[in-house]
């Protein structure tokens, strides 16, 4: 097998380690500022194509014809896409025998888009999975190959959820590509009217308001955690939330209920680990110690 492997995010690693001794190029895209001296960092596909001793290139625009008569000059049997961040032109997907594969992280046609694995734990879904797609001009919409289906555990972020997710990306990719070179694979049309939508999150997306009934806060702490990451607007300043599980508590939403829970409406949250501006991370009761609250007080007000 001869592939090129587009992707950009770490959900995309464990497929490529699993398909590198066919891999004869790797597309990611470009290093990206980050951190606190704003350096150049490349993606983690990139990171581990070099591991790998993979040819990686990294175009600000795959559709340039450019770099499109050099995809055509690989004479590649497949593309293998998982998590790239660019759409794929029709020129790009013509340059290979086969096309564009996707490995995309949800059940189509449910959750087409650049966020599917948050969108679905903000959701409070029960059920994901990963999606084999031939790839076409529009946004996830192809004909399936294959779907892995996983329950999704209560308490599951967004990192724990897209790293277990990867392993079955992987799994189906080593699976499936052999047979795809050889056009032996079924391919099954989605159902339009079934399709919805998972755009990208915005940061403020990670906002917690504790008017929101405490089930619906912690769906979203799941979905945005580690990324975008999730914060509360308190009467303190930006509190930050690194941990954090339902609680049994409750009472007026916003009010410090005393150990580690918050009031939201309905329940509480028990926020394991926060970070206030300006300091490391602690447990809400030792911040609720340092701004001498007692149970019953304002941490947010309404």
């Amino acid at each position: 097998m001869r592939l090129v492997y587009f992707g950009t995010a770490s959900f995309a690693v464990p497929a490529l380690r699993a398909l590198a001794d066919h891999v004869i190029l790797v597309v990611s895209q470009p290093d990206r500022p980050s951190g606190r001296g704003m350096r150049l960092h490349p993606s983690p596909v990139k990171h581990a194509a070099l591991e790998l001793g993979l040819t990686c290139e990294t175009p600000e625009r795959s559709r340039a014809p450019e770099f499109v008569a050099t995809l055509r000059g690989l004479e590649a049997d497949a593309l293998v896409v998982a998590a790239y961040g660019q759409i794929l032109s029709v020129d790009v997907l013509e340059s290979a025998r086969r096309g564009g594969i996707n490995l995309h992280g949800s059940i189509l046609p449910a959750y087409r888009g650049a966020a599917p694995i948050q969108r679905c734990l903000i959701n409070g879904d029960t059920e994901t999975g990963v999606t084999l797609m031939q790839m076409d001009r529009g946004m996830d919409t192809g004909d399936m190959i294959d779907v892995v289906r996983t329950p999704v555990d209560p308490d599951e972020t967004y990192g724990a959820l897209q790293d277990r997710l990867a392993i079955l990306a992987a799994d189906l990719a080593r699976d499936w590509m052999p047979r795809i070179v050889a056009g032996d694979y079924p391919r099954t049309p989605q159902d339009a009217a079934l399709a919805t939508m998972a755009p990208k999150l915005e940061r403020i997306e990670g906002q917690l308001r504790t008017t929101m009934p405490a089930v619906e806060a912690y769906n979203r702490f799941r979905g945005v955690t580690p990324s975008p990451g999730a914060y509360l607007e308190s009467d303190f300043g930006r509190i930050k939330i690194a941990s954090a599980r339902l609680g049994e508590g409750e009472g007026t939403p916003g009010t410090y209920l005393g150990g580690d829970e918050l009031a939201f409406v309905g329940g509480c949250l028990r926020l394991r680990e926060v970070q206030p501006e300006g300091r490391g991370r602690m447990a809400l009761g030792a911040l609720a110690n340092g701004l001498r609250l007692r149970p019953g007080d304002a941490l947010v007000s309404s």
